[in-house]
């Protein structure tokens, strides 16, 4: 089973590669609908997230926005 860890939480995904990118694809297409009632622009981040499991550049990005997010934050708590 796949899991992203966000912080102190982890997450489940499904263990099948091809749902996840089923999954995280609709999260950024509901995401760019984002002024629907329902929708919202939270989704694109998320499917971000989601479809960095599987894809080695997103991958790579969201590692750096970690590295970046948790050195800000040791900086802060100074």
């Amino acid at each position: 089973m796949a899991f992203v860890k966000v912080g102190n939480r982890k997450f489940s995904l499904p263990g099948s590669p091809p749902l996840r990118m089923i999954l995280g694809s609709l999260f950024v297409a509901g995401g760019v609908l984002g002024f629907l009632p329902i929708l919202g622009f939270w989704m694109i981040p998320l499917g971000l997230v989601i479809l960095s499991v599987d894809s080695p550049g997103l991958r790579r990005w969201r590692r750096r926005m970690e590295v970046w997010w948790g050195r800000r934050k040791q900086a802060k708590n100074r």
